[in-house]
């Protein structure tokens, strides 16, 4: 390319992804770096980042410990093949996520996205009880409401129709679990809802159209968190695994905004207190600075894989990318900064004063509903009637105007800032979105 060559930059090239690509080219919101709780736009000004950027970067912004690993690791092994050989960081991450975990989720397969996980899990589901000698176990079921990626197994058990009027016919064989989002019953509630334990049992009436021999898992979010911060009501979480194992289907949770200290706990199972056969992480797990995600499975699980003659393959499954060495550096820095800085205990022991700022907005025009656990938070609004969703986007861009970065889904405000976030700053949060409710 020589020097008179002029490099087109109109931002026309770019097919942004969940964008409402036209209007963000006429009035781009254009981030030039990032530091602990703030962006810096490219125009000088500071926003705060009420989001960790996309539920992810727990840690804040250019961690120390975790900038200083990737470049270290990009210097000693950038790349390694993950196919029939392996690096010494891969296996010690795998331990760390094993000694994490709950229960007898003690082996971790490697992904590069949260999509990723969920496609794995359904496949390594499937996979497991075809080896168990019941290959009948093809039916999944997810939830309405539920989003579990982009990829067409996340989208097919998946439950926000956005998601999936535009792709034609999906994954066969699936079913949906009726969504818990009550605001009729629950609106306004502290904590876990009292009201939708009972919607757990539409489990039995699956099982008694499908049969058991049928169904191969099922697979929820302990919390709901792209479809607006729905929290599971008191029990719920309890009765599915109490159903699912009765009748010898394995139960996933999708934890890829749960996990990693989201709700003061290393993972939603944690939280409350249900341990799932599988687990999909991603977002947090590398703090958003490398692609990567990663599925915990039980001993069960794994050890039903492990026959046959040693050298064969025991699954057909996996990612030019899994476990890659640099996302591993990053992963295993960002575990010691989350222990080091005590970072799942500061969500914990900030979680009431994080909602009692957040219901402080309950009277604020349009707010029809709050909800809030750990440091993740929603602001539900009433739709305008001609026009669904612009209410909170516009919200959404008055925020943004004022120095604070939000993020919507639907006519729901969410909230998910990194867990360094202070008190001090939680109040600039709150108290901006306030302001913006108000104009």
């Amino acid at each position: 390319m020589n020097a008179e060559t002029k490099i087109r930059n109109d931002l026309s090239a770019y097919w942004m992804p969940f964008t409402a690509n036209r209007q963000f080219k006429d009035n781009p919101r254009m981030i030039a770096s990032a530091e602990g709780m703030y962006y810096t736009t490219t125009d000088g000004r500071k926003v705060m980042d009420g989001t960790a950027g996309l539920w992810c970067v727990n840690a804040g912004h250019r961690a120390p410990r975790i900038t200083e690993a990737v470049q270290r690791q990009v210097e000693e092994l950038d790349y390694a093949p993950a196919f029939q050989m392996g690096h010494p960081k891969a296996f010690e991450l795998a331990s760390r996520l094993a000694d994490l975990a709950p229960g007898k989720l003690n082996h971790v397969f490697f992904t590069n996205s949260g999509s990723e996980s969920v496609e794995t899990a359904l496949k390594i589901a499937l996979a497991y009880h075809k080896a168990r000698g019941e290959a009948g176990r093809t039916r999944l079921i997810g939830r309405e409401k539920g989003y579990h990626g982009v990829n067409f197994g996340g989208i097919s058990v998946g439950g926000l129709v956005n998601n999936r009027r535009a792709f034609g016919t999906l994954l066969g064989g699936v079913d949906h679990l009726p969504h818990t989002h009550d605001i009729a019953r629950n609106g306004f509630t502290r904590g876990q809802p009292e009201h939708g334990a009972e919607l757990a049992d539409e489990l039995e009436r699956m099982v008694a159209l499908h049969g058991a021999e049928t169904i191969a898992a099922v697979i929820v979010e302990p919390m709901a968190g792209s479809a607006g911060v729905i929290l599971p009501p008191k029990g719920y979480l309890q009765k599915l695994r109490e159903i699912t194992r009765k009748h010898g289907i394995l139960l996933i949770f999708d934890e890829v905004i749960t996990a990693y200290g989201r709700l003061g706990r290393a993972f939603g199972a944690d939280y409350y207190g249900v341990e799932p056969d599988l687990i999909t992480t991603a977002k947090g797990l590398t703090n958003g600075v490398i692609p990567m995600g990663a599925v915990l499975a039980s001993e069960e699980i794994h050890d039903a894989f492990m026959t046959g003659p040693d050298h064969m393959i025991e699954l057909f499954h996996g990612y030019t990318y899994s476990g890659n060495p640099v996302a591993c550096a990053a992963a295993l820095a960002a575990l010691d900064t989350y222990r080091e800085e005590e970072l799942f205990e500061r969500a914990a022991s900030l979680e009431d004063y994080w909602a009692d700022a957040l219901f402080s907005l309950r009277d604020k025009p349009g707010v029809i509903d709050i909800r809030a656990v750990g440091l993740v938070g929603a602001v539900e609004l009433e739709p305008f009637a001609d026009t669904p969703t612009k209410r909170a986007f516009d919200t959404y861009l008055r925020a943004w105007d004022k120095g604070v970065h939000l993020r919507t889904t639907g006519d729901t405000i969410a909230m998910s800032p990194p867990l360094i976030i202070e008190k001090s700053e939680i109040d600039q949060l709150v108290g901006t979105l306030g302001e913006a409710l108000d104009a």
